[in-house]
């Protein structure tokens, strides 16, 4: 199997590529400090397998995931990373990484995310498979209580900061109708507040 590692601390390049070299079956055969110079050099490096830091310098991490998958589908991406917050993850999930380690992982551990990665599988740490799981959970559970077109144009105005007269004088209905509208809207995400609205419905991806 054939490895490029993507990481602009030099310090902790230099460990992985020592690291991953050690498998007898895993050649590293290249290792970088950005992605643009990455990118240069794949075509002829052809790796199976890509580690890429998602806070790399210029290009980030999850910009050049999604340059390699649109160039070379066929190489394999697993993000290594401090990120654990929601947005980030399934940015980088949503632009083609198959897998997903946190830095805080061990060699073994990272290692084992490789090949699993390579012969199928699309490693994560526990934490963030855990995420990713409550998110298809609460999407599920949501389901049912998915808005209009219209109760979603209502709701992105309202996001905005507009009025109900303003809303209604936009979409060219009753101030009565906005009302209605937006009350149905708390009722099928389960808000209180307007706060809690908004939340919810960027969490369910409403928004």
């Amino acid at each position: 199997m054939k490895v490029v590692i993507i990481e602009d601390d030099k310090r902790l390049l230099e460990t992985y590529e020592l690291l991953i070299s050690g498998e007898p079956d895993i050649e590293v055969v290249g290792s970088y400090t950005s992605g643009e110079k990455a990118l240069k050099e794949l075509d002829h490096k052809k790796p199976d397998v890509m580690l890429v830091d998602i806070d790399l310098p210029g290009m980030s991490g999850i910009e050049l995931t999604a340059e390699v998958r649109s160039l070379f589908p066929d190489i394999e991406i697993i993000v290594h990373t401090v990120f654990e917050d929601r947005d980030t993850v399934f940015q980088a999930l949503k632009v083609g990484a198959g897998g997903y380690i946190h830095k805080g992982a061990s060699p073994r551990e990272l290692i084992g995310a490789i090949y699993g990665l390579h012969e199928g599988g699309a490693p994560m740490s526990p934490k963030i498979a855990r995420m990713i799981i409550q998110e298809f959970q609460e999407k599920k559970h949501l389901d049912i209580y998915l808005l209009t077109p219209r109760e979603k144009t209502i709701l992105k105005h309202m996001e905005s900061g507009q009025s109900y007269k303003q809303i209604a004088k936009k979409l060219q209905i009753s101030i009565h109708t906005v009302h209605s509208h937006i009350k149905n809207i708390y009722e099928k995400l389960h808000a209180k507040t307007r706060k809690e609205l908004f939340f919810k419905a960027r969490r369910t991806g409403v928004l």
